[in-house]
């Protein structure tokens, strides 16, 4: 039995069919990748395993329990914890502050204790400013503590945004495009982070990302969504040399180059593919 798993997964909005029959799974502790073209269904994936679109089917497993029927704070509660591709954080307040404010979730009474000094909301505070101490260490933001959320670099900002997705402490983590729109600097030093992350935290994560060098230097698994379902999944290395991969991204000629090459080191005949039938019907059509 896998940590995480989604069986048969189907999401519609009216007539338009976002994902069919997705099925992924994850071992506690991987880094399982999901790539794909614009509008191949990966995000919609996520909302629905957070809980905030329903699906039309199918079924999400946390250590082998249903959590279909939670609410997306009770997931939350559970250990799921999600990005979003914009940033969201309190942009007028420095970045600690947007810390413990991340983990008011997890504290006794809330921020109410905390006001009315109540003893267990004392307690409370020191175990929150403990735990922004120790995501701060892991994720490198001392540097910015008492900096505004507003004067930091976008970079910066999702380096945030995750650090208070890690004071929740979440044991599975989605992240949804962390590469977009920082430097290349800051992009290589993504993948010793999310590894540090994983092995300081033994989190699981589930990582959407369009920066191929580094999803496929991460990943221990790779899924391939296109068209809202799943046409590869395998290692890195398994999933990159997969016609239906190249098809998808590069198109069909350069998924035929791929097999001939394949069949060129296996020292077979490459397998004559047949043209789609809408692709047929248009090739038909222009001759006409």
């Amino acid at each position: 039995m896998a940590f995480f798993e989604v069986h048969d997964m189907t999401i519609s909005f009216g007539g338009l069919v976002a994902n069919a029959d997705v099925n992924i799974e994850a071992d506690e502790g991987q880094i399982v990748g999901l790539i794909g073209p614009n509008g191949a269904g990966k995000s919609t994936l996520f909302n629905a395993i957070s809980g905030l679109i329903q699906p039309a089917s199918g079924r999400v497993l946390l250590e082998g329990e249903e959590i279909m029927l939670l609410l997306p704070y009770e997931r939350v509660a559970r250990g799921i914890g999600r990005t979003f591709q914009n940033v969201r954080l309190f942009p007028t307040l420095p970045v600690y502050d947007n810390l413990l404010i991340a983990y008011h979730s997890r504290m006794r009474g809330g921020f109410f204790a905390g006001a009315l000094r109540l003893p267990w909301g004392a307690l409370s505070e020191r175990a929150a400013r403990k735990r922004a101490d120790e995501v701060m260490q892991i994720v490198d933001l001392h540097p910015y503590k008492h900096r505004n959320v507003s004067d930091l670099s976008y970079g910066t900002l999702r380096m945030t945004e995750l650090a208070c997705l890690l004071m929740l402490q979440p044991r599975l983590i989605l992240l949804d495009e962390p590469a977009s729109g920082i430097a290349q600097k800051e992009t290589e030093a993504l993948g010793p982070l999310l590894r540090r992350i994983r092995d300081q935290l033994g989190a699981t994560i589930l990582l959407i990302e369009h920066d191929m060098p580094l999803i496929m230097g991460l990943s221990d698994v790779i899924y391939c969504l296109d068209l809202g379902r799943v046409i590869a999944k395998g290692t890195p290395e398994e999933v990159q040399r997969t016609p239906q991969v190249i098809e998808a991204y590069l198109g069909a000629r350069a998924a035929e180059q791929l097999e001939a090459a394949l069949a060129n080191e296996n020292g077979k005949k490459p397998a004559r593919r047949r043209a789609p039938a809408k692709t047929a019907k248009m090739a038909k059509a222009r001759r006409r």
